[in-house]
């Protein structure tokens, strides 16, 4: 048998995961089946296989690769030359993916990571160490400003980066709670928070 490209192999993997996302998001980790994601990717029983052994390795994969993506966001934020811009884009960067209607899926599944990491310590690990990935570029980015002047120095960096998170995160469920509530508003005055809490200190 010919021996298929990296390539071909990563196209084929981001194939099965597309699927496995659709899957759990319509029917949670534990009710869909490897036998809905293979009918769902067009794959077969034995491909799926090769690339992941159980449906915990799909819900792991599933996992770091939105951590990845997160990771991403706040790199973008993060080379601002003005530390209180940096958050401020983030911030920004986190609402337009709220809204984006092609995220429900990976939102709906990271909401389901979260309930997994109570009992699945693989997974748990994972969200740990995507939250840890923001969290420190947060905590860069404060202590920055706190170089600069720009913030207060006697902020702490490590809290707020966690209160910043907490904000985020919080923004998910009420985004899946309830899909078409408005949420720019808020985010302009997490914005005006933000700012408050970093720079004025009131």
């Amino acid at each position: 048998m010919p021996k298929i490209s990296a390539e071909r192999r990563a196209a084929r993997r981001d194939q099965i995961l597309a699927a496995a996302l659709k899957c759990f998001s319509r029917d949670g980790f534990h009710q869909a089946t490897t036998v809905d994601i293979v009918r769902e990717s067009g794959v077969s029983q034995g491909s799926l296989y090769l690339y992941f052994k159980t449906k915990d390795d799909l819900i792991a994969a599933l996992a770091d690769d939105r951590h990845q993506r997160e990771a991403v966001l706040n790199v973008l934020a993060e080379p601002e030359h003005d530390p209180l811009r940096s958050i401020l884009t983030l911030v920004k960067l986190y609402a337009l993916r709220l809204s984006e209607p092609a995220q429900s899926d990976v939102l709906r599944v990271g909401l389901q990571g979260w309930a997994e990491a109570l009992r699945n310590e693989r997974v748990r690990a994972g969200v740990l160490e995507g939250i840890a990935l923001a969290r420190r570029a947060l905590v860069r980015t404060i202590r920055r400003g706190q170089r600069t002047g720009v913030f207060r120095r006697e902020l702490n960096a490590a809290a707020m980066a966690r209160v910043l998170i907490a904000i985020f995160q919080g923004f998910v469920l009420q985004a899946m709670w309830e899909p078409r509530a408005n949420l720019e508003p808020c985010f302009e005055l997490v914005g005006e928070l933000v700012q408050t809490m970093l720079v004025d200190g009131r």
